[in-house]
């Protein structure tokens, strides 16, 4: 079914780089949350609305009525991972579990949020020395793949290699290779309760890699892709259920409700 309205994205910043390094200032005079969302609105145009925040706004940009009105968050990060509030990271992650979609670009592998919801330490290997990459596309019937060369040659970028310590994907869309010989899986998808998420790792902050059309063809369809088909926002829960009655649960909220665990062992209903 068609959508009613625009996809709303809020892309996510660190913004720390773009204002104390001339060089990556340079590539990107109004910050790379800003060349990621002008990529979005390039490719989706009328189909979406796009708003930016950064690391130093009040809250991190992503107070709890932003984040309910975004349908997607992409996020980049680097240098100040251990910035972002522990409270944020809880209200992002809620979100997502409860349906907002995710785009972790580059060295958002080691921010809060991914870690958390990948549960592993999400390391990998790296060499930032100008290296060329090559993303190729290993599912060319996903979504995220459509219009993105084969291979996409990205002329310079940070090399990120396996081992990658994140969970199995559910899909694995993109692999990257390097001058090197390196290989890491670049392109991966997830789903955490009822959100999906991707990351993508091509976008060191010392090259232009967001001005590259593949690049910002990739984010946008993954935009497309992360989208709920859910009609509302709500974490899983896990209900009781009676035997003659299979699709309306009841009075169960979590496993360690203790008092609703206690009636049920007493064969007693449970707070509804």
């Amino acid at each position: 079914m068609p959508r009613s309205r625009p996809i709303h994205v809020t892309v996510w910043g660190e913004n720390r780089h773009e204002q104390h390094e001339e060089h990556v200032r340079a590539i990107y005079p109004d910050g790379m949350h800003t060349t990621i969302a002008e990529g979005i609105v390039e490719n989706l145009g009328e189909g979406v609305t796009v708003a930016t925040a950064t690391l130093d706004d009040p809250e991190h940009g992503l107070t709890e009525d932003v984040l309910a009105q975004t349908d997607v968050l992409t996020w980049w990060g680097h240098a100040a991972h251990g910035e972002v509030s522990d409270e944020v990271v809880e209200r992002v992650h809620r979100h997502v579990l409860a349906g907002m979609g995710l785009i972790v670009l580059h060295s958002g592998h080691w921010s809060k949020i991914f870690g958390k919801l990948m549960g592993t330490s999400c390391t990998l290997r790296w060499r930032s020395e100008h290296d060329r990459e090559l993303v190729w596309t290993v599912d060319p019937t996903h979504p995220i793949a459509q219009g993105v060369p084969q291979p996409m040659i990205i002329p310079e970028d940070e090399m990120y290699g396996e081992f990658f310590d994140i969970p199995t994907p559910d899909h694995l869309v993109f692999l990257s290779t390097f001058t090197g010989g390196e290989v890491i899986r670049s392109g991966c998808c997830f789903t955490r309760g009822h959100g999906r998420i991707f990351y993508f790792s091509p976008g060191d902050q010392d090259y232009p890699v967001y001005h590259h059309d593949g690049v910002r063809r990739v984010i946008s369809n993954a935009v497309q892709w992360a989208v709920t088909d859910r009609d509302r926002r709500e974490v899983p829960v896990l209900l009781r259920y009676e035997t003659d009655d299979f699709y309306h649960g009841h009075g169960y909220t979590g496993a360690m409700d203790t008092e609703v665990r206690g009636g049920a062992e007493d064969g007693q209903e449970g707070p509804a």
